[in-house]
């Protein structure tokens, strides 16, 4: 079963996937339309939409393809104004139910997203990985960083989108891979987590993660056959889901589930939460191949 009140935006449609890849290099087009239907039939309740970096016609073309067969609402994924721009001009909210799509993502250097609602309102994904120094983006290293940075999204958000609330607004405090993170990321995100929960200024937010990006490089099984991926993405959302977190960016096939507390996945979070560095890494490594 799935996990309850837990959205899923179904990733498949991705450039950086390589099959998925192929296909928009084929022109397979029946190819991408079987992964809307398969993760719309999978319990997706948005699919994704990101072409890379083709042309505004391009996705344009996806966006109305995908639409032709299935109701769900779509998330436009690009950092790019001009393919948002296209992406929303073709969507068409009245084949979603009367559903806005999800614009991912605006960050603090992208906030001319903003002026796209003029054209189709949308759901924003804010993106609070990263803040604007001197006029250039540099990496959120902190929660305190982090947090700022969502306070002027949403400030933004709310300013420039006549008719965005709270409950509309979408929080991507940036997910990095718990196999590689020699830099305290995970520490930064849920410390930043919390203290926007805890902030009445936010409120009613939603928050989401590209939960795929977590577990990168780890293998999918240790030796005894026990899941690695699977397990760690699963204790990741048993520890952030109190603090808010109820989207994410992934995938309709993978098994996510709440854990007890002595899972050797939670344990290991845990410990990842309170190592330093190389230390975590190692720990991670202890879980993957004791």
């Amino acid at each position: 079963m799935p996990i309850e009140n837990l959205i899923i935006i179904g990733e498949s449609i991705n450039d950086s996937v390589p099959t998925t890849h192929e296909l928009f290099e084929t022109g397979n087009w029946e190819g991408i339309l079987e992964l809307a239907r398969m993760q719309d039939a999978g319990g997706a309740a948005y699919i994704d939409v990101n072409v890379g970096m083709r042309s505004g016609e391009f996705m344009a073309e996806a966006v109305r393809r995908i639409q032709q067969v299935t109701r769900k609402p779509l998330a436009i994924d690009t950092p790019d104004l001009e393919l948002a721009r296209a992406g929303l001009q073709a969507y068409d909210p009245t084949k979603a139910n009367g559903h806005w799509p999800i614009l991912n993502s605006v960050s603090p250097l992208r906030t001319e997203m903003f002026d796209l609602w003029r054209i189709q309102p949308f759901r924003p994904i804010l993106l609070i990985s990263e803040h604007s120094v001197d006029g250039r983006a540099q990496p959120c290293r902190t929660a305190q960083e982090t947090y700022q940075a969502a306070k002027f999204l949403l400030r933004e958000a709310l300013s420039r989108c006549p008719g965005l609330r709270n409950q509309d607004c979408i929080f991507d405090p940036g997910i990095a891979p718990i196999g590689s993170d020699v830099e305290g990321n995970l520490v930064r995100l849920i410390r930043a987590m919390e203290m926007i929960h805890q902030d009445p200024e936010f409120a009613g937010v939603h928050f989401s993660v590209g939960l795929s990006n977590f577990t990168v490089m780890l293998p999918s099984r240790r030796k005894d056959g026990t899941p690695v991926k699977s397990a760690l993405e699963s204790a990741f959302l048993t520890k952030a889901m109190p603090l808010g977190l109820d989207m994410i960016v992934g995938s309709v096939k993978r098994r996510y589930e709440l854990l007890p507390p002595d899972h050797p996945a939670m344990q290991c979070l845990e410990d990842c939460l309170q190592r330093p560095g190389f230390e975590a890494i190692l720990r991670v490594r202890q879980f993957y191949t004791e």
